[in-house]
This record gives structure tokens, sequence and C-alpha cells, in this order.
């Protein structure tokens, strides 16, 4: 089992940049798919980045892609999004996840079974 919590989120004026960080407890923390995701007000929860359990691969949706980088430290238990030239569409409540134990990507939350509280991004116009 592992316990997810978010931390970073804040308000950044548009063409910014901020990073937040997805701390982990529990055990084989490398061996599992985490993935960030993240949902707006009246909006479904949306994809946003994943970096698969062996650390090697990484995934971002078009909207995103350039612009977002995951990356992980299994030694600190962390991982984090850095997010470049945010646009006021990026606003939302951002979650990182865990899929089960050496399960592969996946861009569906419902198939991730660790999630965290969420923190807010905010990016003004």
């Amino acid at each position: 089992q592992v316990q997810l919590v978010e931390s970073g989120g804040g308000l950044v004026q548009a063409g910014g940049s901020l990073r937040v960080s997805c701390a982990a407890s529990g055990r084989s923390f490398g061996s599992y798919t985490i993935g960030w995701f993240r949902q707006a007000p009246g909006k479904e929860r949306e994809f946003v980045a994943a970096f698969s359990w062996n650390g090697v691969n990484t995934y971002y949706p078009d909207s995103v892609k350039g612009r977002f980088t995951i990356s992980r430290d299994n030694a600190k238990n962390t991982v984090y999004l850095q997010m470049n030239s945010l646009k006021p569409e990026d606003t939302a409540v951002y979650y990182c996840a865990a899929r089960n134990l050496y399960q592969l990507y996946s861009p569906r939350p419902h198939d991730y079974r660790y999630w965290g509280q969420g923190t807010q991004v905010t990016v003004s116009s």
C-alpha cells in the first residue's frame, strides 16, 4: 500500500512555471507507476502525465506535451511535475495517483488505486 501527499500548488501568472510534488510513503515506491491528473470545476478528471514503474517511460497528452515534465526520485519517494508556459486553462486541482504494484501506464483515472488529496494550481491571465 502507498499513501500520497501533493504539495507545491499555488497562483502563477500565465507564461510562468510551477513545480508540484508528490511524496509517497510505503514500501516499494519504485515499483509503482505514478500518474498526475487534474480536475477543473465542472469537468472530468484529466490525465496529465505518468512515469512507468520501470523508470524508463513517460507519457503526456498533447495538451501538455512540451510544457510539462514528470520526474521521480525513488531515493526520496517523490514524484515531481514541472509545469512551464502555464496557461489559464491549466487551472485545476492536481492529483497524483499510483496504480497497483508493477502495473503499467494507463491514462484512465479509474485504473489508479491510490490517490493524494490534491493541490490547487491557479493560472491568472
